[in-house]
């Protein structure tokens, strides 16, 4: 068995499980079916693959079943269309015909035609896509200033990030971590970068993990 790391991936763009808003058997079952390193050219894999092994201790006993992963199951590699391979193959698709004697009528119509489809589309107005994501930072210990760590993480801006609520979240041995919300702009903000950014703060940051994730 082998997983599909293309339907993977495209689930996991718009997901941060591979079923509901929490870990489940269903993300332990495709978990395990994985290796790393995960490509680079699955990032959502990567952020999903690293999230889930951060639960590794408590795999046996997240709720749920492994059916829903079976989705993302392949016994055999299928010769499988991508949405994207779909919509190349629909571009290459010649919407006017064509004919070895066209005349010179034929081909001024079709380049009418181009041209008001090219006009359309350039009047299309453009969708911005936004992600709220849950962040969740880390702190080294029980004695370290969590109100400076917080307004360090606030203090960063980047065009396209808005900060959201937070509320620190007991992690054991008196040791609590900051879990606060925020959205981007997808176009504008990696949330590498920006977890690069908020790992400079060492003082304070041991690590940080996105917890959750969902397009607007």
């Amino acid at each position: 068995m082998s997983v599909n790391f293309d339907a993977l991936e495209g689930h996991l763009t718009t997901r941060s499980y591979i079923e509901g808003y929490a870990p489940s058997q269903a993300d332990v079952h495709v978990f395990k079916l994985i290796a790393e390193p995960v490509a680079p050219s699955y990032p959502h894999i990567k952020r999903w693959y690293t999230h889930i092994k951060s639960y590794s201790a408590e795999h046996d006993s997240l709720p749920g079943s492994s059916s829903a992963g079976q989705a993302f199951i392949q016994t055999a590699a299928p010769a499988e269309v991508t949405s994207e391979q779909a919509a190349a193959e629909e571009e290459d698709i010649d919407l006017f015909g064509s004919d070895e004697d066209e005349d010179a009528d034929a081909e001024r119509i079709k380049a009418e035609r181009v041209a008001a489809y090219n006009a359309r589309k350039a009047n299309k107005p453009k969708t911005v896509a936004k992600s709220v994501v849950t962040l969740e930072v880390k702190p080294w210990d029980d004695e370290t200033d969590m109100k400076a760590l917080e307004e360090s993480v606030r203090s960063i801006a980047m065009d396209g990030l808005v900060w959201g609520a937070s509320k620190l979240v007991p992690i054991g041995y008196g040791i609590r971590k900051l879990q606060i919300t925020l959205v981007v702009e997808d176009e504008l903000v990696s949330l590498d970068e920006l977890q690069e950014k908020i790992s400079e703060f060492e003082d304070y940051v041991q690590s940080t993990d996105v917890a959750a994730m969902q397009k607007l």
